[in-house]
Formats: C-alpha cells, sequence, structure tokens
C-alpha cells in the first residue's frame, strides 16, 4: 500500500523517543511523528500524550527521498475537526480513568491575541530597547572623546 503526502490514516504507537514517536501504518510502512506534530500545545515529554500500542489517527506530511515518512498528530485532528469528524485524542487517560479535554476557544475580548498583534509588540519593543541602547552606546562614546 502506498501513502501520499496529506493523506489521513490510522496507524499504531510502536515506539516512542524523546524526539517523538514512530507510528506503523501497514506492515512495513512507518513513519515518525516529530514532538512538535503531536499536539497544538507545548510538549515536554512524549509519554504525557501518547503510549505504545495506542491507535492514533496520523497525516502524512512529508516523505524524504529515503521513503521515510514524517506524520503530524496535529495536522490530523484540524483535518478532523474541519470535516466536523470528532478527532481521537492522543492523550493517555489518567489513573482517574478518563482524559480530560480543554474547552474549545470562544472569540471574545479576553482572548489571546493573534501572531500579528504579538510579533507587532515585539517589534515595537525591540525597537524601544534597540534604541536606547544606541543612544546609551553614543553617550559613553562621546565621554571617551572627551566631550
Amino acid at each position: 500500500m502506498d501513502f501520499e503526502v496529506g493523506e489521513v490514516s490510522t496507524g499504531k504507537v510502536t515506539g516512542i523517543t524523546k524526539f517523538g514517536a514512530f507510528v506503523t501504518l501497514a506492515p512495513g510502512k512507518s513513519g515518525l511523528v516529530h514532538i512538535s506534530e503531536i499536539a497544538s500545545s507545548y510538549v515536554n515529554d512524549v509519554r504525557d500524550h501518547l503510549k505504545e500500542g495506542q491507535d492514533v489517527t496520523v497525516k502524512i506530511i512529508g516523505v524524504d527521498q529515503s521513503g521515510r515518512m514524517n506524520l503530524s498528530i496535529k495536522a490530523a485532528s484540524a483535518v478532523a475537526s474541519a470535516s466536523g469528524a470528532v478527532p481521537s485524542a492522543p492523550a493517555v487517560a489518567p489513573q482517574g480513568g478518563y482524559i480530560r479535554r480543554p474547552a474549545p476557544k470562544q472569540q471574545d475580548e479576553y482572548s489571546e491575541p493573534s501572531f500579528e498583534d504579538k510579533l507587532k509588540r515585539f517589534m515595537k519593543d525591540s525597537d524601544n530597547k534597540m534604541s536606547g541602547l544606541k543612544q546609551h552606546a553614543d553617550k559613553r562614546g562621546a565621554r571617551r572623546r572627551g566631550r
């Protein structure tokens, strides 16, 4: 069975490393889900989100020249939510036996600023700091020259 980039498939987690998880899609066909492609939130430890033997839905986001597949659980859940399907949760159930899912984000005045807003604020702060440093350096240089 050949897999193509953009295809969504179900596989089984066969190995977990500190940088991601290996998922087998078909006999002889496996790929890597990098730690950055496991969840939309920050992943400190892969084992907090996945366990060996777990079935996961993945999207093939790349195939290199050696035929190795790059997979994404995050992209597969985005495709599933866009189509109206309920994505499979890659989280491991805590000891209580249930999986806590975050509430969907609602757009209101208290929501997190967009990336563009964050970037504008960062650039403004950076420019202010750079101009302050430049002024300080100019003053120090004038003192050394005896002015």
